[in-house]
């Protein structure tokens, strides 16, 4: 039998899920994973992704629901969505995307109290029998090295807002 190493997920394991918002944790961008931070909207990378560039785009304020949102911060969202993508396109050059917002626990919301997009690279070929058979992702860049690579694109990022 062969072993394939995961240490790094023994901190999602170990973690008190109960210690706060992580998007409002962010808001200091001293966590590592913290891309970008502007006046009404952010971008983290997902602590624990997917598959690498695995990005989480949410408004500042901390609400629940779309219905919660002004129109500019709904505006900037959805631009900040759209402009993770194209550096996305540019640094990882990814075949496509899946984007979502899971609102409610019972449609997968993992942090329900804090409304956010998941921003999920595609490559044609990067699913694979571990997923199926051993439920294990292969992620193959450290989360250090997916940020080093991002962060130069969103440290001058403007928005309209």
């Amino acid at each position: 039998m062969k072993t394939i190493w995961a240490p790094w997920r023994i901190e999602y394991i170990l973690e008190n899920k109960n210690e706060g918002c992580i998007f409002c944790d962010a808001l200091s961008g001293n966590d590592g994973l913290t891309l970008f931070k502007g006046n009404s909207t952010m971008v983290v990378m997902n602590k624990f992704p997917y598959i690498n560039g695995h990005l989480l785009v949410s408004p500042v304020r901390h609400v629940a629901t779309l219905t919660e949102l002004d129109r500019n911060e709904m505006a900037d969202l959805l631009v900040l969505v759209e402009k993770s993508i194209g550096i996305l396109k540019l640094v990882m050059k990814p075949d496509g995307f899946n984007v979502g917002l899971n609102l409610g626990k019972v449609a997968g919301a993992g942090i329900e109290e804090h409304l956010h997009f998941h921003i999920v690279p595609r490559w044609f070929g990067d699913t694979n029998a571990l997923a199926v058979f051993a439920d294990v992702r292969v992620i193959p860049e450290h989360l250090t090295a997916t940020y080093n690579n991002l962060k130069p694109h969103f440290t001058n990022l403007m928005l309209s807002a």
